[in-house]
Order: structure tokens, then sequence, then C-alpha cells
């Protein structure tokens, strides 16, 4: 999986005008997903477009190390992994996690129903990020979890334990990865007899619930639920290869491209995702419709452009967290104020996002509001030059490309982003592809 070379900043000249046409990369969360649940199949698995990215590395190397064989077919990224059946080759080891969520998380629930002797650990920010939730449903049904650092965070280690508990209580008000992890290792524990998860309090994030449910139909397992409190697995399922899978294009990288169309005119057309996707995040297109922009839907394409300046928008984004980063940025170009609302997930994220959002928005000349779970943002009359820090966050360097567009930017003004190689964590090309829909029309 070659990287680009990536400088220590990137300067981005003002463009007036965006329009082309982008094939997105694989959904990380997908991407991840069915990693594991081919790993876990009977029978072997060929996964189509996956994510090129330093997150879907961490996952295949966690997986080579424990005795999970796959191959990338040749000049493509296609790959075969062959699934162990729920039975892991190899009981001890030493695993590297980098920064990414949707492996970890995951991971260690299959891990610790599988038993064995297992450590997991990551980058710095990774050891800040809450699983404690997680660890504790887990060990409150007889798995064996350890922190060896911080109380409730990485690193951990997965001991052998034994299950004790057919049902099991998790909050779902922190990241839907944790449910996410429970589902997906939920047939392992109901071999015998049947599993209910509840959750307590309020979920988050549903969609990306709904991308887990779906991908567990597709690899053979059912799982009933009572609305989002309470979800059922019945005894006796398991992991069955579909045989071929293909990657939905990623709807949370779609996102940039499709702001980029609607705050210049456009239009842009992302293909990868369209009206069936499994991804939440394709409802950030309603956002842009509420901000005034034309949107159109296909099968496998969403098109954005605009006629006029973005219309403010006050809105609840709980649902599509990862997306509505770009909504925030967005807000630079419309007509007076912006709220966006229940966002406070992002300060568990790969940074504190609220935070770091407010602190990269101030600097363009907007005026921003960062609340607990919310941030309102007005608009400059016109952007001021900056340089945006990026804290190792992929999102928070995609997004800011957008500073880039537009009139709002003063002659000659350049916007330049620091520490641009965070994009390899989901969209290692993402400021070559974005230069290539942009060029034509430089100043």
């Amino acid at each position: 999986m070659k990287q680009p070379y990536y400088p220590h900043h990137i300067d981005l000249a003002p463009a007036a005008h965006v329009q082309g046409t982008v094939k997105l990369p694989g959904s990380k969360s997908i991407s991840n997903r069915i990693l594991l649940l081919a790993a876990l199949s009977a029978g072997s698995t060929r996964i189509m477009d996956l994510l090129a990215s330093d997150d879907t590395l961490v996952m295949l190397m966690a997986l080579q190390q424990l005795g999970v064989k796959w191959e990338q077919i040749e000049g493509t990224q296609n790959y075969i992994v062959h699934g162990v059946d729920g039975q892991l080759p190899v009981h001890q080891a030493d695993l590297f996690m980098g920064n990414a969520g949707t492996a970890i998380r995951p991971l260690t629930a299959a891990l610790a129903v599988l038993g064995g002797d297992y450590t997991l650990h990551g980058v710095p920010r990774m050891h800040e990020r809450p699983i404690g939730d997680l660890v504790d449903a887990l060990n409150e049904v007889g798995m064996r979890i350890e922190y060896t650092g911080n109380p409730g965070y990485p690193p951990l280690h997965v001991r052998r334990g034994q299950l004790a508990a057919h049902s099991m209580k998790v909050r779902g008000n922190v990241s839907s990865q944790f449910l996410t992890a429970l589902l997906m290792a939920a047939p392992l524990m109901a071999r015998e007899q049947a599993m209910r998860i509840d959750v307590v309090g309020e979920l988050i994030s549903k969609p990306y619930i709904e991308i887990t449910l779906n991908l567990m139909r597709r690899f053979g397992v059912d799982v009933q639920r009572d609305g989002w409190q309470s979800f059922m697995i019945e005894a006796e399922q398991s992991y069955q290869s579909p045989g071929v899978i293909h990657v939905e294009g990623d709807a949370s990288s779609a996102s940039y491209f499709l702001a980029a169309g609607a705050i210049t005119g456009g239009p842009v057309r992302v293909e990868g995702v369209g009206r069936d996707s499994i991804q939440g995040d394709v409802r950030f297109v309603e956002a842009l419709r509420q901000m005034g922009a034309t949107i159109e839907v296909g099968d496998n394409w969403i098109e954005a452009s605009s006629n006029g300046p973005l219309k403010a928008i006050d809105a609840d984004f709980n649902h599509i967290p990862d997306a509505a980063m770009t909504i925030a940025v967005a807000a630079l170009y419309a007509d007076g104020p912006s709220t966006l609302r229940n966002i406070g997930s992002w300060r568990v994220k790969e940074t504190d996002r609220l935070s770091a959002m407010a602190t990269e928005l101030r600097k363009l000349g907007a005026q921003v509001e960062e609340g607990a779970d919310y941030l309102k943002v007005t608009p400059p009359a016109a952007m001021e030059p900056a340089t945006i820090d990026t804290y190792d966050d992929h999102r928070m360097a995609m997004c800011f490309s957008l500073a880039s567009l537009d009139g709002k930017l003063l002659q000659g003004t350049r916007i330049r982003i620091n520490d641009p190689k965070c994009v390899a964590k989901t969209f290692p090309d993402y400021f070559k592809v974005f230069e290539e829909i942009a060029e034509q029309t430089l100043i």
C-alpha cells in the first residue's frame, strides 16, 4: 500500500470555481467492518475496492498477526481474506492499532470473546480516546480485559475469560463504535444461547449501527432489534462468507467535494455512493439542500451545484458527526450565522474536534461560539489569510481545504494546511484530487 509523499505543509491558491467528477475511495467504516467479518467467517471472501489508508492497513496487519491469511490482488485494491470460522490460529499477540477506532473497538470485543493473551495499543492520541464503556460491558459478562495505562483508555491486556451471562448493557452516548463492537462479537457469544444487548441512555450516530447490521446480514447473521434500545442475536448463527463483497465509496469523503460544488456553483459529482448507499453520511446532502444547494442523486453518484450564496443553517447533526465538520467550514460562505447542534461526540474523535474547529475557524476571521456540544459560526465579510493546524486529524485537513474557495477570499490570499500527511488515515490522495477539480479555475 504505497503512500504519496507529503510536504510539511501545502499552500492552496484561491479558486473561484470548482467542477468535475471524483471517484471516491472506499469507506473506512465499511472497509474495517468487512475485514473483521471476513476474517471471522467460514470461507474466503473477495473484497472489492477496499480503502487504501492507514486505518485499513492497521486492521490488515493485526489480522495477519492473529494468523488470518489474506492477499492483495496485484495492481488493485481488491483483497482475498481467508476466514478462520470463528477460531483464531494465534492466541498471543502484541497489536499496534495506530489511531484507528474502527479497528481497536471491534477487535477488542472479538479477542475478549475468543480468548487468548493479547495486548492492544496505539499512538498517544489513541490512549486518550475512551474505551471504558466497551470494556465494562464485556467484563460484566465474564470477559477479562485489563487497562495497562489509564483506566478507561487503551492500552489494553486481553486474557481468556468465561462467558457468564447472555444479556449485556452498554452506554450509547459516547461512541456508537462500542455497540458496533459488541454486535459484531455477539454471534461468537451466542453459539449455544441467544445474546441480548441493551443500550443504556441515548444511542448516538445511529446510521453507523445501520451499517453494522447491514454488513452482518451480508455475512449471514441476522440481528433482531427493539427500536434502538435492545438488540437480540439468536443462537447458532455464524458468519459465512458472501463470496464477493464491494466496498462503497466513502460518504464522509464525498462531503468535501459536494460542499465545494455548493460553495462555488459546481457542478461537482462524486461516484461510488448514491441512492442505495448503506452509509448514513449520505444524508449530508440534506444539509446542503437546506443551505440552498441543488442536489441530484443517481444509483451510484451524487451531484451538487448552486446558483447563489449558501443560506445559514441551524440543525442537529448527531446522526452525521463526521460529515457535519464539512458544514462547519461551508458555514463560512453562508448568509448569516449557522449553528451545529448535538455534536458532543466530536470531543472524543481523532482530536477534540469542537475545540480544534473553533480555533481554526477563528483564524479565518469567523466569529465562533463553542459550547459543550454545539458550534455557532458567524462568517467573516472576507476571509483572512491563515495557516491551518490539523491536529493529526485527517478530517481537519480535508475540511479546511474548502477555505480556499470562492470570492470571500482576498485576491492572492492563500490558505496553508500544516501536516497534510494526516489525510493518509482515510484518503491518501485527497489534495491531489482536490487540486484536479479546482486547477482549471485557479486564480
